[in-house]
């Protein structure tokens, strides 16, 4: 009797670890998720805030083609960024509360509007609601010699703060935030 019962594990098994190993994995994503937080060590009790999002590639194409000026962007790739402040903060100028927003910007040629949405797990900005922003802060639209072929987020510590540098191409927006 045991002999048959070790028969039918080992079968079990065998026809469990066959189906693990046809499971298909997708490639590398084009636009590969990336993470920025403030401060950068690993104490969560610590961090101010952190992002989620996207990162494009220009790949011979132009910011002006993959984030018109004047029209609302999902600030990177795919899904629309999120950004977690774990206490309350001020964000360019407007206070705001503790929590997970959706983070938007309307590209410009003086400067970007950078907005925080409630409306959480948009895909892109096809479903923006301004109804929904919980703030628009204008910032500056700055630039470096350098160019940046990945869409990146920073946060560069300053007195009092740290602003969330945002970079792509020669483009750099900075977005103050104190606590």
């Amino acid at each position: 009797m045991k002999k048959v019962i070790y028969l039918f594990l080992f079968i079990a098994v065998l026809g469990f670890s066959n189906s693990l190993s046809a499971q298909k994995f997708s490639g590398l994503d084009k636009s590969p998720m990336d993470m920025a937080s403030y401060p950068t060590d690993y104490k969560v009790s610590e961090k101010v805030v952190r992002i989620i999002y996207g990162r494009p590639q220009l790949k011979n194409r132009s910011l002006a083609e993959l984030a018109p000026a004047g029209e609302v962007w999902r600030t990177g790739a795919n899904e629309a960024a999120e950004i977690t402040f774990y206490q309350d903060v001020n964000f360019g100028g407007r206070d705001i509360s503790a929590g997970t927003y959706s983070l938007f910007t309307i590209p410009g040629e003086e400067e970007w509007t950078v907005i925080l949405n409630k409306n959480l797990n948009q895909w892109g900005s096809y479903f923006y609601e301004d109804s929904a922003d919980v703030a628009r802060v204008s910032v500056p639209n700055g630039s470096d010699s350098a160019s940046l072929e990945e869409f990146s987020i920073a946060f560069k510590e300053v007195d009092k703060g740290a602003h969330m540098v945002m970079g792509w191409d020669k483009t750099r927006v900075a977005v103050p935030i104190t606590w």
